[in-house]
């Protein structure tokens, strides 16, 4: 009998060993991706406060009204780009990038992209 890897559980490892010397401050506040099968959702978190600063997400009704004509891949992009517009409201130009335990390819890397096109860097 064949025995199937659990991928997730390869992620959550992968995410345990980058969050062990990745942390977000209050200059630089941590950019955190999780990625479902149907959505993508970006928080910019400071994690000395323990405290979420800005969120975005395809469920928000706003976003999931402009998005539901575009690719998986188009709509990491609009996230990207919409967080860092929120960022920018707030006040926050640099970011540490959690990736999340994902690999950056696909999805993760277009929300990098977007982000980074809509000034915030990392």
């Amino acid at each position: 009998m064949i025995s199937k890897q659990n991928k997730n559980l390869n992620r959550k490892k992968r995410h345990v060993r980058l969050r062990h010397d990745l942390s977000g401050t209050t200059s630089r506040p941590r950019l955190c991706v999780y990625r479902s099968l149907t959505n993508i959702y970006a928080q910019i978190i400071d994690d000395t406060k323990g405290v979420t600063l800005v969120s975005c997400n395809t469920t928000q009704k706003e976003i999931k009204e402009k998005v539901k004509d575009m690719t998986n891949k188009e709509q990491a992009k609009f996230v990207g780009e919409q967080i860092a517009k929120l960022a920018k409201k707030k006040k926050i130009t640099e970011v540490v990038f959690d990736r999340g335990g994902y690999l950056y390819t696909g999805r993760v890397k277009e929300l990098a992209d977007g982000a980074r096109a809509g000034g915030l860097k990392f």
